[in-house]
């Protein structure tokens, strides 16, 4: 009954029925008590904080997110941020994962059940596809990094909501910032969309390289198909395999 109950709480179900029937409108049709006054919250020059559950002004974030110095103090802010929802139903904060010194970052969407638990990034099935196609050209996790737009898992692997999605960008752009990548690859279109602020599909941008500039610190940037998809449609990693190819060409150009 735990592991069930534990079951329901990771795939988003937080809330029981019982066995007879709840008539919402007439509830809803109810006048709510009348609110009592209360005196004007005094003011405070402190940044505002998000109420529970609620997503913090993105400034917030970029606030705080300035004030790192090193990825390790960055960790701890987002350890104790409470300005994105995610984290409340989140196992673990997933950082990222590798070798902050290489030259070459990778950028996901969101972490899944697996990296929740493990509080790692691409650990799952998708991880271990990324795992082999980093061998096919040379790499490992030794000589990479690797994170996500959003450090905590969704719901039910729900997609990120935009305002998610805004509240988290400026601690990945510090964290790109830190670790000054020489190459990034954005897996999937959420993170390409996200990291070269485009509405174009990944069908169409995969494959390109452009020059992307964040918080003053320029790198050549690429996007490719997510390891997920490509357990999904194993056609497309004939795609991916020319993106890593140049990938591969890319790096060799800087040795």
């Amino acid at each position: 009954m735990l592991a069930m109950l534990q079951w329901y709480e990771a795939a988003g179900v937080d809330m029981a029925v019982s066995e007879e029937p709840v008539d919402r409108f007439a509830q809803s049709a109810v006048a709510p008590p009348p609110a009592r006054a209360q005196a004007p919250a005094p003011e405070t020059s402190s940044p505002a904080i998000a109420a529970p559950g609620a997503d913090a002004d993105p400034q917030t974030a970029r606030d705080l997110a300035a004030k790192a110095t090193t990825l390790d103090a960055l960790r701890e802010t987002l350890e104790s941020f409470e300005g994105c929802g995610l984290r409340l139903r989140a196992t673990n904060l997933v950082f990222a994962d590798g070798n902050p010194e290489a030259d070459i970052m990778l950028v996901g969407e969101a972490p899944g059940r697996d990296e929740d638990l493990q509080g790692k990034p691409f650990v799952g099935r998708s991880g271990q596809l990324l795992d082999r196609m980093l061998k096919s050209i040379g790499l490992d996790r030794t000589k990479v990094y690797i994170a996500n737009t959003v450090p905590w898992r969704p719901p039910g692997n729900r997609t990120p909501a935009p305002s998610e999605v805004a509240v988290c960008l400026p601690f990945l752009h510090r964290q790109i910032e830190l670790v000054a990548p020489k190459v990034l690859i954005a897996l999937g279109g959420a993170s390409a969309s996200t990291l070269f602020e485009t509405t174009a599909g990944i069908t169409r941008i995969r494959g390109q390289w452009r020059e992307l500039t964040v918080n003053g610190h320029t790198m050549r940037a690429i996007a490719t198909l997510h390891p997920a998809y490509l357990l999904r449609q194993p056609a497309a990693k004939r795609l991916a395999w020319q993106d890593l190819l140049s990938v591969k060409s890319a790096l060799d150009g800087l040795a």
